[in-house]
Formats: C-alpha cells, sequence, structure tokens
C-alpha cells in the first residue's frame, strides 16, 4: 500500500510517489513514497529554490518593495528559505506488533507456487529538521539508499518490513541493513544544507536589491518626464513572519522611538489595538459575554484574545507595575520586559474619565512604557454623546499633546506625555464598547 507523506512548500515540488517491491525467500522489503537522497540533485533543488526566492520577491507589488521594512523582510524570506538540518534519533526506534497476511510465492528453481505466512513491521524513528532534505541526493554522498515514507505531522520517518521467517536474527539483520542504507547520507545531506544556509543572505541580499533597483530607477524615470506618482501608496508594509501565527511580534526596536530594552513596534501596538477593537465590537452583538459582569469580567474576554495571540509575548490581569496594579500587560517573553498596558473601566463620566487617564499616567507607567490603552464599557443608551464627549475631554486632559488618528468609530488615537517627563511620548488608545444592560 502506497503511503503519501505530509508535503510542505520544499516537498511539494519534488514529491515523487512510486512502490516498488523486492523479495527473497525470508525477507521482502516494502518501499514506498520517497527514495532516500536520491531524488534530486543537490545542485538542481538549490537553483530550483533560487527561481522560488527570486519569483517570491519580484511577485510583490513596487509599493510594497519600496515601502516595507528592507531588514524585516529579508529575515521573513531568511526563514521561510532557510533549511534545518536533520537529526534521526535512531536510538528512539519504534514498531506495532506486525499485520499478518498470506502471500502466494513462486519457487525461483522448481517454478512452483505456495503460500507462506508475512509479518508486516513499520519501524519508526523520530526526527528533526527540513524533511525535503531526504529527498535531495547529496554532492558527496555514499552511493546507497532505501525507500522511506515521511510524515511531516508526526515527524517520524519509517520503512517497512516483512518477514517470511521468524528467526530474531535474521529480522535484527535485516533491519539493520535497511537502517544503514536509509540514512547513512544523512550528514552529506546536511553539507549540503548548511552551504546553503551560508550563501542565502547573500543571494537574498541580491535578489532583493535588483528588484528595489529596478523599482527605484523606474520611479525616477516617471519623475523625469513630470508623471506622477500616487503619493498615497507610500506607506510602510510590514513584512510577514514564518509562524503559526502571522502576527506581528515584539523585537528590539531600531528606531529612536523605544528604548535598548524589547519594545514593542508601532505596527504590533497597531495589530494590538485592532485585535481588542475587533474582539469589544463582536463582544456588543452577543450579551452573555457582558451581561452581569463588572470590569474585571469583561477584561478576562479579552486577556484571552491576548494570549493566544502573540508568540513572544505574555499577557497578565490585574499585574503590579510602578505603583499599583494594571488590567491588562502584555510582557516580552524573553525578559519580562513591558510591551503594553491597559486599564479598562466601566463609564461614568467626563470627571471620571479624566481620572481614569490620569490614574494609568501618574500609578502605573514608567519612562519605557510608550503603547498603552484606556478602555470604557459604556453603558448609557446614548453611546454617541458618550463617544463625543471622549473626543473633547481628550484635547483637556494635562498630558494631551495630539491627536494621531483614529482605529475606528470608538477607538481614538493620541499622542500624550509622562507627567514627569513631558518629552517622553507616549502612544495612548482610548476605546469604548457599547455594553448596555
Amino acid at each position: 500500500m502506497l503511503i503519501t507523506p505530509t508535503i510542505n512548500i520544499f516537498t511539494l515540488l519534488f514529491i515523487i510517489q512510486y512502490q516498488l517491491v523486492i523479495f527473497n525467500q525470508n525477507t521482502k522489503i516494502i518501499m514506498g513514497a520517497i527514495r532516500s537522497f536520491g531524488h534530486i540533485r543537490a545542485f538542481e533543488y538549490f537553483e530550483k529554490l533560487k527561481v522560488a526566492l527570486k519569483q517570491e520577491i519580484e511577485l510583490k507589488p513596487k509599493e510594497y518593495i519600496l515601502g516595507v521594512d528592507e531588514q524585516e523582510y529579508k529575515k521573513y524570506l531568511f526563514d521561510k528559505f532557510e533549511l534545518e538540518l536533520l537529526s534521526v534519533d535512531l536510538n528512539s526506534e519504534s514498531f506495532d506488533e506486525p499485520a499478518k497476511s498470506k502471500i502466494i510465492l513462486t519457487d525461483e528453481f522448481r517454478g512452483d507456487k505456495y503460500e507462506k505466512d508475512a509479518y508486516t513491521f513499520h519501524i519508526k524513528y523520530p526526527f528533526a529538521g527540513s524533511p525535503v532534505l531526504f529527498q535531495i541526493s547529496p554532492s558527496s554522498k555514499t552511493i546507497t539508499g532505501a525507500d522511506i515514507i515521511v510524515s511531516e505531522s508526526t515527524n517520524t520517518v519509517s520503512f517497512k518490513l516483512v518477514s517470511y521467517n521468524l528467526d530474531a536474527n535474521t529480522f535484527l539483520s535485516e533491519k539493520e541493513q535497511m537502517r544503514q542504507r536509509a540514512f547513512t547520507n544523512v550528514g552529506n545531506a546536511n553539507k549540503d544544507a548548511q552551504q546553503w544556509n551560508n550563501e542565502l543572505p547573500g543571494i537574498i541580499n541580491q535578489f532583493f536589491s535588483e528588484t528595489k533597483g529596478k523599482y527605484n530607477s523606474e520611479n525616477s524615470f516617471f519623475t523625469a518626464i513630470n508623471l506622477k506618482v500616487d503619493s498615497n501608496k507610500k506607506n510602510v508594509f510590514a513584512a510577514p513572519t514564518i509562524q503559526k501565527k502571522v502576527i506581528v511580534q515584539p523585537t528590539i526596536s531600531k528606531t529612536k522611538e523605544f528604548s535598548i530594552d524589547p519594545a514593542m513596534a508601532k505596527e504590533m501596538y497597531n495589530d494590538v489595538i485592532e485585535a481588542i477593537y475587533a474582539s469589544g465590537k463582536t463582544m456588543e452583538k452577543k450579551p452573555s459575554l457582558y451581561e452581569g459582569k463588572d470590569e474585571e469580567g469583561i477584561r478576562d474576554q479579552f486577556l484571552f484574545v491576548l494570549e493566544s495571540r502573540y508568540n513572544n509575548a505574555t499577557s497578565n490581569g490585574e499585574a503590579f507595575n510602578k505603583g499599583g496594579k494594571t488590567d491588562i500587560m502584555l510582557k516580552h517573553a524573553a525578559d519580562g520586559s513591558n510591551l503594553f498596558i491597559a486599564e479598562c473601566k466601566i463609564w461614568k463620566g467626563a470627571s471620571e474619565f479624566h481620572k481614569a487617564i490620569s490614574q494609568l499616567f501618574d500609578n502605573y507607567l514608567t519612562w519605557r512604557d510608550s503603547k498603552v490603552a484606556v478602555m470604557f464599557f459604556v453603558k448609557n443608551n446614548d453611546f454617541s454623546a458618550v463617544l463625543n464627549t471622549i473626543k473633547s475631554e481628550a484635547k483637556k486632559h494635562i498630558n494631551f499633546v495630539k491627536e494621531d488618528g483614529s482605529h475606528g468609530e470608538s477607538s481614538f488615537s493620541y499622542i500624550f506625555n509622562l507627567p514627569q517627563d513631558k518629552d517622553k511620548e507616549v502612544f495612548l488608545e482610548i476605546i469604548a464598547f457599547h455594553y448596555f444592560e
């Protein structure tokens, strides 16, 4: 029976499926799915990877190539096209009780047919690394191989062995031979993969520079002939990330805006606000999520969203910072540095609005906290009037610096400063949700 392995971006191009049966009087080895280290020559495979990498860049719109953060995009490309070295754990061999069947064989001397019991063993080993390396024929290799079955979903590599003779010594000898044939070239494949990884940054730089240079020359030409380039398209684009959740993650910032500690980039801050705003609006349509709940009960709904969204950050409720406990805090997973702080309040009018902002800035923010939010849960019927109050009262606060746009009808962006340092700017989002009862 042919068993098809799970396929990723690399194996999709080169997977080959076939079934070959070889047997002698005592043992038959069923080989299926992939011939180990013998499907495609390393040179050919890496040339195909170069083509795929170049197309990845060239298929992006001009506005993306000219607007994306170059270093972040190059890192994304490296993560996507890097090959992880193979490691097969031969000490963790496993196989279940064999499947028993009957098979008709032919005597090779007399030509007579006869029936024999067959015991099929599926022998498995855990592995780590890029599965496609099992298919690559290394530039320097031992001339041997075996047909194996690779499962990316379970990270196991296996082969089948069918025994007709219940003799332990024969079985162990055949199994060891098969194992040697299957995995002898792991080290050779890793050498080629490591060389590819070493050369990859240079290849990325070359292809990206060529494409970006072409677009810059094109724009220069358009300018020279007085053809206007749409300025609305000169945006900063976020590079995707190779993760389970393709979401901007906390990194060390390179701009003056942040400290040298791990900090939340503006792109991730926007993503946090948009995630809170989207989930909060959804809750407005589901009264069971907020009816009868206080600030803490509603807050927990948002904590759930943030906890499952970011791989490199941890979220906490009622976390201590500076002089008190803040409702929501995102921290960098590596060293616990603050990334984002939010306060949750039931709307109680303009005076309490000012108190909520002052409480956040006076009691909870340190000099390094620059990305914050205040979330108001409004139970008033006149929600529009509340939004107008927020927009007018925010400008009256002592720490207000300027408006900074909005993320929606009830999510307003501002720049404030710290009470103890007027030159330290803080991004403040004020968000209101209509949770009436």
